[in-house]
């Protein structure tokens, strides 16, 4: 087990984490097993066009199981915690979602 996943292993369904702004924009969405839905959202909260809130379907039922935000936008992880961190993606309109 890593540092980065003994974090997700730990951290309690209800917590929320704390991003470096009040937007999202994604900035990417990616069906990376070919279902029809997304597994992976990288956001940008501040509007500086920069990701810093990292989100995971990691078993491929829809919903957001790992979250990580990097608040100094170093490219390591500054908080990992299981679900959507109180941050849930909007959904894709039906017609966009295949």
């Amino acid at each position: 087990m890593t540092e980065a996943t003994k974090g997700v292993a730990d951290a309690e369904t209800t917590e929320t984490v704390e991003t470096r702004g009040n937007e999202r924009v994604d900035l990417l969405r990616a069906d990376t097993n070919n279902d029809g839905r997304t597994d992976v959202w990288v956001a940008d909260t501040d509007g500086d066009g920069k990701a810093d809130l990292f989100q995971f379907d990691t078993d491929h039922d829809g919903t957001v199981d790992v979250t990580m935000v990097d608040l100094d936008e170093d490219g390591t992880p500054d908080e990992i915690v299981d679900g959507d961190g109180g941050i849930p993606p909007e959904p894709l309109p039906p017609t966009v979602q295949v």
